[in-house]
């Protein structure tokens, strides 16, 4: 990111103060971070390249709040933070998103790929509907905010890019009896997201469960929603099938 008229946008979205201890994801040359070390308590800055981060070490050689943290953001130890806000890798964008979801925060503000932000707020049946909309349904909820043209970016990506904004919904997950067992349903459902849910519902039985094929068949056809396409399922919906294939 190399357009510096976003940085306040982003601070401002995410309600910043003295008070917070800010996540930033992706570091880079540090030009977010050093913006925002003025603005709060501190800053831990999350950098995977070894010599982006040791130039990023002497950037901020002279603010004492901000902490240098080497390594892949999905595998080090991250110390406490209470709010996001970043412009992180967008190799990275679904993990990442997984990851951030189970982490304890106030607020997350995120530059991401429009075409991936979009999936996070996708009506159903859309074509960007998915298990990313759902996932994201249940933990939190998503606002597109500004649009961040590709000419901002120096070298410039392909597509065009959105400021994204998360604000954990409280308790999450609500209705949920098993949330790994959600996550790993909906994922697998919507490879087949053409199929009714009777038909996803065997091989999720078959593969995951081990159900003998005959079983399997009796179960998928008393489920709720077993004539409906997975596509139209409504993130509820996904979550009362998950509750009754894990009795």
């Amino acid at each position: 990111m190399i357009e510096p008229s976003i940085y306040p946008r982003m601070v401002a979205y995410a309600s910043v103060d003295k008070n917070d201890t800010l996540l930033d994801i992706g570091a880079g040359l540090g030009f977010l971070t050093r913006f925002m070390a003025d603005k709060c308590k501190s800053v831990q800055a999350v950098e995977a390249d070894s010599d982006l981060a040791s130039i990023l070490r002497e950037q901020v050689s002279t603010m004492p709040n901000v902490k240098i943290i080497e390594g892949d953001i999905l595998k080090v130890k991250v110390p406490y933070f209470n709010k996001i806000v970043s412009t992180p890798p967008y190799n990275i964008s679904s993990r990442l998103l997984l990851w951030i979801l189970n982490q304890r925060f106030d607020c997350a503000v995120l530059v991401f790929q429009k075409e991936f932000a979009d999936r996070l707020i996708a009506p159903v049946g859309d074509r960007n509907y998915g298990w990313l909309t759902v996932f994201t349904y249940y933990h939190a909820e998503a606002e597109l905010l500004d649009d961040v043209p590709k000419s901002m970016f120096y070298p410039s990506p392909k597509v065009d890019s959105v400021v994204t904004r998360l604000t954990p919904k409280k308790p999450e997950l609500r209705g949920l009896e098993d949330k790994v067992a959600f996550k790993r349903l909906v994922q697998m459902f919507f490879t087949e997201r053409n199929k009714k849910v009777r038909g996803a519902a065997l091989s999720y039985l078959r593969i995951v469960q081990g159900v003998s094929r005959r079983d399997a068949a009796q179960i998928a056809q008393s489920l709720p929603y077993c004539e409906k396409r997975v596509r139209q399922l409504t993130p509820e919906d996904f979550g009362a099938l998950a509750n009754a294939l894990i009795r």
